[in-house]
């Protein structure tokens, strides 16, 4: 049997539950980024504040092809570089781009980030669930399906936090090869890396099937709308033609304020103070869980901004979860992002946007909750 579980003591009324994947807002580094839009203002012809290229400003393309060569190995020449508003608009793209080669199903991680699954739906593609274990998306499913194209997260597995092994990782190239497909790689928050080498990206490994996409939606903050695509030479011209009928381009002031950030060491230089503030933050969780909820596992924590929580018993997840975010905790079940019921119930928990010693009161309301 399921058991009750018991009320908190009186909390303030909870905001709705945000994005586990947040950074934190208050960090985000105001004055660096004014001066860089103040040089970007200063310096920028007349005639770039006319409608620009598609595929984005030249400068920016530029910087992001050294800096994504130099932080996450990608073989990224300016010239296969997509400027876009953040990967919420790549999705779209890649959704346009592949129906018009006749790919009208694509597969997604299971679980995986529903908000992606969402997007590529309402953008015309069928969704079908590949699992993932241990080692990553499960490239055996894929080889015995029809499928032609796939979407992972293969440095940071969202939400189980897991990292594809090198072997998955070659076999999931063999297959796309084999089969003349594509793989579409959410690069969404490598940066942060806390108990592991680096590891990277896939696409530096074939960039002939691999469609790179990243943001400085965890970076910097997801209000700047502002990502990349990093595509196959064979379909530069047809994403280039594909964001053009969507909006004409992204905004030059911002592009060429992101190329004088990256281009200053500003991005560099803010990526390690905050990757020393979210080790802090993950710290502080995982030692309030090992002190309140001993018996609970742990997963995912090597990286990025949020972590999985499993319970040692059986609980509904959405009456947990609604109790751990009446405590304080951003958590979510992580049944909601999976397309069938998991044998274990688990929550996702972000503590990037969180204080630590908030997180550390979260966890200890939890515990004695749940006494």
């Amino acid at each position: 049997a399921v058991p009750d579980l018991p009320q908190p003591r009186p909390q303030p009324a909870p905001r709705p539950p945000s994005n586990p994947g947040l950074p934190a807002g208050a960090t985000f580094p105001r004055a660096a980024w004014t001066r860089a839009a103040a040089r970007a203002l200063a310096e920028l012809p007349d005639a770039d504040l006319g409608y620009g290229p598609p595929a984005g400003h030249a400068r920016l393309r530029l910087e992001l092809s050294a800096y994504l060569g130099r932080v996450r190995a990608l073989l990224a020449p300016p010239e296969r570089i997509l400027v876009v508003n953040g990967f919420a608009q790549a999705g779209r793209l890649v959704a346009d781009v592949l129906r018009e080669r006749g790919v009208t199903a694509i597969g997604v991680e299971d679980p995986g980030s529903k908000g992606l699954r969402d997007q590529l739906t309402r953008a015309g593609l069928t969704c079908v669930p590949v699992p993932v274990d241990g080692q990553g998306v499960r490239v055996d499913v894929l080889e015995r399906s029809t499928l032609r194209a796939v979407v992972v997260t293969p440095a940071h597995q969202f939400p189980t936090g897991v990292v594809t092994s090198p072997d998955r990782r070659h076999a999931l190239l063999r297959w796309a090869r084999d089969t003349d497909g594509l793989v579409l790689e959410d690069d969404y928050d490598a940066e942060f890396r806390y108990d592991r080498t680096p590891v990277g990206a896939l696409q530096g490994l074939g960039p002939d099937v691999v469609i790179y996409g990243g943001s400085v939606s965890k970076t910097l903050a997801p209000g700047l709308r502002i990502g990349w695509l990093v595509v196959p030479d064979h379909l530069v011209a047809a994403f280039t033609d594909a964001k053009y009928a969507i909006d004409l381009a992204t905004g030059t002031l911002e592009q060429v304020t992101l190329a004088d950030f990256l281009a200053s060491g500003e991005m560099d230089r803010h990526i390690r103070r905050m990757a020393a503030h979210y080790r802090t933050r993950r710290d502080r969780l995982v030692t309030a869980i090992a002190t309140h909820l001993p018996d609970w596992e742990v997963t995912g924590t090597a990286a990025g901004l949020h972590l999985l929580l499993r319970p040692p018993s059986h609980f509904d997840e959405h009456d947990l979860a609604a109790l751990a975010q009446r405590c304080g905790l951003d958590a979510r079940p992580l049944r909601d992002y999976a397309f069938r019921e998991r044998d274990r119930p688990g929550l996702v928990i972000g503590y990037g946007h969180r204080h630590p010693d908030a997180l550390a009161k979260a966890v200890t309301e939890l515990g004695r909750s749940l006494r």
